[in-house]
């Protein structure tokens, strides 16, 4: 019987040696009854080499019928390309797992990837610490670019000015730096949002935002809603201007802070969508009437502001455009001077501000 059980194993063996055997452009070529150059030449797309249809005809037959898979690491070391993206979305608040809990990030990591695929590349996301040196993710994977999505910090980029790999940033606004970038009129947006409370009756708005660093895009949301009270005459009111996380769960806590005070104001512009659900969602358990109780306004226009009750207004961002043109940018040979592309913005409104 152990006998037996041995042989069996023994068999077994062999079999997985068979099945996990890499099948190269030799097997190929023997295929085909082809050289090993001619394999080469079409699975490279040389241009240099004309190759009779027929047998190119053959060497794609005889590829689909061994499953042959290029070895991409071995190609790397002949085009010098790793055909690997770095997404680096800096952590700016250690600990927390934000990247996945904001819808935003979803649908812009989710554009970057797959207009990779359409250009042969594969993406390596990661979410980075506040202290670590972007530019030894890039030494260690050998990337052939990076996307960095939010940093507001000028000292950050200091390791990466002198660095040889194409870098594009995105929603980022320090100022001078030698990289291409995509951004968004984000003050002009907030300005815009603002102005759409101001215009339905009310005079009394807050502003529920992400923590105020000196540059970035809650800044530059801040200083847009900061312009059009000023610009309308409607005193600031400090109390009304909330700082937190960008999430959903700070938008519900701050519903809480808010519906515990008296002087509280009418409607409330959440520099993000995802806080604003929150602060629906918390209202309403609060018992409140939204949004007669309270109007809510958001900015990004993701998914969720159309599934929730009431409706979001909101300023709409095209976040799928943003991803792809930040790769376009990316592996772009021009070599003028580094270029910002600004995206626009709109208005699109719905159910969540009350006409007072």
């Amino acid at each position: 019987m152990e006998e037996l059980d041995l042989q069996l194993l023994k068999r077994l063996s062999k079999g997985r040696k068979k099945l996990t055997k890499r099948i190269n452009m030799k097997d190929i070529a023997k295929e085909a009854h082809v050289s090993v150059a001619t394999v080469s030449y079409v699975i490279n797309k040389r241009p240099d080499q004309k190759i009779p249809m027929e047998t190119v005809e053959r060497i794609e037959t005889a590829i689909k019928k061994l499953g042959y898979v290029p070895n991409l690491a071995a190609r790397s070391l002949v085009d010098n390309k790793s055909k690997l993206i770095g997404v680096v979305i800096p952590q700016t608040e250690p600990g927390k797992q934000f990247m996945f809990h904001n819808p935003f990030y979803g649908e812009l990591l989710s554009s970057i990837e797959y207009n990779c695929r359409i250009e042969g590349y594969h993406v390596l996301i990661s979410g980075t610490d506040v202290n670590e040196s972007y530019l030894e993710i890039a030494k260690k994977r050998s990337l052939d670019g990076i996307i960095i999505v939010g940093m507001h910090k000028q000292s950050y980029y200091n390791d990466l000015i002198d660095c040889q790999i194409p870098i594009v940033l995105i929603d980022s606004y320090c100022k001078e730096l030698p990289f291409k970038s995509v951004s968004l009129r984000d003050r002009e947006g907030a300005k815009l949002a603002t102005n759409y409370l101001i215009s339905k009756g009310h005079r009394k708005i807050g502003l529920a935002t992400g923590i105020l660093t000196k540059e970035g895009v809650t800044r530059e949301r801040y200083l847009g809603y900061i312009d059009a009270l000023e610009e309308n005459n409607i005193e600031i009111n400090e109390d009304f201007i909330y700082e937190g996380t960008v999430s959903n769960n700070y938008g519900q806590a701050l519903s809480t802070q808010i519906f515990k005070v008296d002087e509280r104001p009418t409607a409330i512009f959440a520099s993000a969508d995802v806080i604003a659900i929150g602060l629906i969602n918390g209202f309403k358990k609060q018992g409140m009437i939204l949004p007669k109780d309270m109007s809510i306004m958001g900015f990004d226009d993701t998914w969720l502001a159309k599934t929730c009750d009431p409706q979001l207004t909101t300023i709409k961002q095209d976040v799928a455009k943003k991803g792809e043109v930040a790769l376009k940018l990316l592996l772009s040979n021009e070599e003028e001077s580094p270029k910002n592309i600004v995206l626009e913005i709109e208005l699109i409104e719905r159910e969540s501000v009350y006409q007072i």
